[in-house]
Order: structure tokens, then sequence, then C-alpha cells
């Protein structure tokens, strides 16, 4: 499987037959306005089968982006038909206050290409409740979570959730890089995952990854 990062927490996952995109952002230059710089470039020229929006923020919803019909599964929860199969969206929240200062936030977890995908979104909250724990299941290949603090949970809650679910690889999101001008970087979570495999582009093959002891921190250039 191809994997695709385009920044912020917006991924593209494809193989031959299929193709996932989450969290895709549309036009933001009005946040250069309030002061906020986010200089990734557009996300131009892709189809999707399946789209899937965590949350209803900008740098998220950007639905509009994505070309090829795909069906969308927007900000939801349940367990949900696809193109691709069962996609499993469990209800979490934006903050630390049962959604009450960010709101509500979409946890998706899904099967492509043998491997069992986990992208967490915008999650905030204090800690991973059990009952949202066992709805993700035990078998995460590929987690995706953010790292960066500010609106979503920072190095140690994210390392926590790693602890728990104990996936094969890690990917980490939305944090500082030199496209972005907000958040903490990604370097005080790396630091727990001595062995980060860096990368110099902003794609991969996962069956190019190193074998390593699990779970493998995956860093994507930025793009």
């Amino acid at each position: 499987m191809r994997i695709e990062w385009y920044g912020q927490s917006a991924f593209h996952l494809s193989t031959p037959e299929a193709s996932v995109f989450i969290d895709p952002f549309g036009d933001l230059s009005g946040l250069s306005g309030r002061g906020i710089r986010f200089d990734y470039p557009p996300i131009v020229g892709v189809r999707a089968d399946l789209l899937l929006v965590t949350h209803e923020h900008a740098d998220h919803n950007g639905v509009e982006a994505i070309g090829g019909d795909p069906a969308v599964l927007r900000s939801t929860a349940g367990l949900l038909q696809s193109p691709i199969g069962e996609v499993v969206a469990v209800a979490s929240e934006h903050d630390a206050q049962a959604g009450t200062a960010r709101g509500p936030n979409t946890i998706f977890v899904f099967e492509l290409a043998g491997v069992r995908v986990c992208h967490f979104g915008d999650f905030g909250q204090s800690a991973l409740r059990p009952e949202q724990a066992d709805a993700i299941g035990a078998s995460v290949d590929l987690l995706m979570i953010p790292v960066g603090g500010g609106p979503t949970i920072g190095a140690e809650g994210a390392a926590a959730i790693v602890q728990r679910l104990q996936p094969r690889w890690v990917v980490p999101m939305h944090y500082r890089t030199p496209r972005t001008g907000f958040l903490e970087t990604a370097e005080e979570f790396l630091e727990r995952f001595p062995g980060a495999h860096r990368l110099d582009s902003a794609a991969f093959e996962t069956g190019q990854l190193p074998t390593a002891q699990a779970p493998l921190a995956v860093v994507p250039a930025a793009p």
C-alpha cells in the first residue's frame, strides 16, 4: 500500500484496486489574516473511492479538493459500509471537556490491502476511554495520531495511546513543520521511539518499510 502525507492530518492511502483520502484541507489562505502560517501545497489532482472526514474544521473537511466522486463518511460514528468494506467510526472529542470546547471528533478504523489502519483525527481527550479502545480493536497495523499539542493531544498523550494499541507502525501528524507556524514539533514524541524511520519523501510504501520491533515510528517528510 502506498501512503502519501499532504500535511496536517491529510493522507492518501492507495492500492491498484482502491484508495482512501482522510482529512483533506481546502483553501486556507484566510488564516494568514489571523497571523497563522499554513503553507502546505494545495491538494490537487487526487481521486479516491472513499473520503473520510474526522471533524468539521477547515483544515480537515476540504472535501471539494478530492475528485473521483468518492463515497464520503464525515463526522459520524457507527459500523459503516463503504466501497472498501466496513469502516469503524468511533465517537471521540476534540478536547478534554467532553467536546464542549472544540466539538466532536471521529476515530476511523478500516482495512486496506490487508493493513488495518486507525486515524485519530484531532483527538483531544485527556485519555482514550476503555470502550473506545475496545471499539478500535486489538489489531491495529498502522496508527496515525496527532502529536503537536495545542487543540489536540501532545507527545505524552499520543505515546500512551501507542502503548495501549501497540500498532506495527505509527505515523505522527498534526504537528509543527517548516510549512506551519503553530503547534509543537514531533520531536518530543519521537524521542520516545528510538530508531524512528525518517523519510526523504512525503510518500512511502508499507512493503518497503524496514523490519523492526513494533511499534516503529515512520516520519514522512513535510510536503
